[in-house]
């Protein structure tokens, strides 16, 4: 495992060869956790769009391992594993499964609940298998998870701070049909808490093998080596950037009640191999639900670093080392404890993410790319005629805006948001139709959408979407984006703003405000989606004119 200790004393360094074995051996449990996941998951929105993420972190809660899920949610779960240790302290135990979703106690947002199940070998702890998952509902005043009217946490659904679920291998009962309970579909919660569950089980049955083959010790070690290495990785990248100090800028719409124009501000400091980003500048926190809590607002600046470095870079707790962060509590990045957060994992994070991008666009313009497009999410309840007694919950994943252009090429079209950076899907059309009573009229890229640009954006999607319920249905709306489109970078132009609309039955149209709790959605109504393009990268003067021939005849440019 290891080869003899070098001249200076140090400890003896792993076998290279068996380092890499070990990284890929780990990288493939949680691969494998992730397909167990999808594949057991009850919901539409982890079953099809696969809202969901999976890591391993070792015993003092570093990050050691994730699959390429969403990534806002990877940063930020290794907070949930020191709440759960900081909360049991002395108190873990084999067997043990601790269930969280509190954003002020190691959660990110409320939808999104994170089991964590302690790996032990020896009698000891040695690592954590974690499973985050977004719920299609999680109670409180509105369904769906998000509650555009809430001016306060408690509004927005039911609050878990680290709690022990289940120990010696089982579960508690009285708390599963708790939970449910407070939920409006206690079904698909209950199934999708037990396919969270059998993933991280079988993080930790896939574990023992390696602790068992390699020992404890030597498996500790050879986490450390690997981290050590992907810090180098990173810092040997920074190397190469020029040193200095810039200032990037994003905004938000509004927050939904009193504040539009809404103001992030990333001062980032290249300084050798440091990246200091400042986030302290940003604006007071909001009344809605913008918020960013603390551990969503690490893992968005994590995630900005992370589309910066080298694709071969693991993005591990090593590689985020050379990496600090500077926030004050009180402001829209860092909002104190009982302010609504819900929105958090999309907005503000992706303008936490564009706002550093714009900083670093002159520093690393290679790396850098054009804004991806805002989250508008649309959830509707009612009931289905097919399915006599059991409501729906449909959230639309479906229409996706365009990602940025980049120094490689184009944007991709449809590819979603910068916070999941095509981790979320849309699905099947067949079979949304088949489980939701809704027909799909038009699904298509919405010529014109695209930033341009040297390398332009990619393309947003359109969407004509007809409600079939057995009775009036009911929306919220919950996103950003109708005034700013996705930002264009070096001289590239904005992607298009996102555009919404409802028309009644009769043809009468209105416009869906990006923040709204309680639309009346009646049979035959249809929601009318088009979806903002990526921004471009670069001048569009500079853009080839095959190019510009290629859109033209594939019918993306009006």
């Amino acid at each position: 495992m290891a080869t003899p200790a070098d001249a200076s004393g140090g400890r003896p360094a792993p076998d290279p060869v068996t380092l890499a074995v070990l990284d890929n051996r780990l990288r493939a449990i949680v691969e494998e956790m992730g397909e167990a996941m999808l594949r057991t998951s009850y919901s539409q929105i982890l079953n099809s769009s696969r809202d969901f993420s999976i890591a391993l972190c070792d015993a003092e809660g570093r990050l050691v391992a994730q699959a390429d899920h969403i990534p806002v949610h990877v940063g930020a779960m290794p907070w949930a594993t020191r709440a759960v240790a900081e909360a049991f302290a002395g108190d873990i135990r084999e067997g043990d499964t601790f269930l969280l979703n509190d954003p002020y106690h190691g959660g990110s947002h409320l939808p999104d609940l994170t089991i964590v199940i302690p790996v032990f070998a020896d009698a000891a702890l040695r690592f954590w298998s974690v499973v985050r998952a977004h719920q299609s509902d999680i109670g409180g005043a509105t369904h769906g998870g998000y509650n555009p009217g809430a001016s306060e946490i408690w509004q927005e659904g039911l609050r878990i701070p680290p709690i022990r679920l289940g120990e010696g291998g089982g579960l508690r009962e009285d708390l599963l049909r708790m939970l449910a309970t407070n939920t409006r579909i206690p079904r698909d919660f209950r199934g999708d808490l037990m396919a969270m569950i059998g993933a991280a089980r079988l993080g930790e049955m896939r574990l023992h093998p390696l602790l068992a083959r390699y020992g404890a010790p030597a498996m500790a070690e050879a986490v450390s080596a690997i981290l050590d290495l992907s810090e180098a990785h990173a810092r040997r990248i920074l190397a190469t950037w020029p040193d200095g100090s810039w200032l990037g800028e994003a905004f938000l719409d509004d927050d939904g009640f009193d504040r539009e124009e809404v103001a992030i501000r990333a001062r980032v400091t290249k300084r050798g191999e440091t990246l200091v980003v400042d986030l302290s500048e940003s604006d007071p926190q909001t009344t809605g639900f913008v918020n960013s809590s603390y551990p969503n607002m690490r893992s968005a600046v994590a995630m900005a670093f992370a589309f910066l470095l080298d694709p071969e870079v693991a993005k591990n707790d090593g590689a985020f080392r050379p990496l600090e962060v500077i926030a004050r509590e009180g402001t829209v990045v860092w909002a104190r404890e009982g302010a609504p957060v819900t929105m958090c994992t999309s907005h503000c994070s992706n303008e936490i993410v564009e706002a550093i991008i714009r900083a670093l666009q002159h520093c690393c313009p290679e790396r850098a790319m054009g804004g991806w497009g805002r989250r508008f999410r649309v959830a509707i309840t009612g009931q289905d005629a097919r399915r006599a007694g059991r409501p729906f919950v449909w959230h639309l994943f479906h229409a996706r805006p365009g990602g940025g252009g980049s120094s490689g090429g184009d944007g991709w079209s449809s590819a979603g948001e910068w916070h999941s950076a095509g981790g979320l899907k849309f699905g099947s059309v067949e079979m949304a139709e088949a489980r939701f009573p809704l027909l799909f009229e038009a699904h298509e890229l919405l010529p014109g959408s695209a930033g341009d640009g040297q390398h332009r954006g990619g393309l947003g999607g359109q969407l004509t979407l007809r409600v079939e319920s057995d009775g009036p249905c009911r929306a919220n709306t919950a996103g950003d984006g109708v005034r700013h489109g996705a930002a264009g970078l070096l001289g590239g132009q904005d992607g298009s703003p996102h555009r919404y609309r409802l028309r009644r039955a009769d043809g009468t149209e209105r416009v869906l405000r990006t923040k709204e709790v309680g639309i009346a959605i009646a049979p035959g109504d249809r929601l009318l989606i088009e979806a903002g393009g990526g921004g471009g990268w670069g001048p569009p003067a500079r853009r080839d004119p095959a190019a510009r021939a290629r859109d033209a005849a594939e019918g993306y440019t009006p």
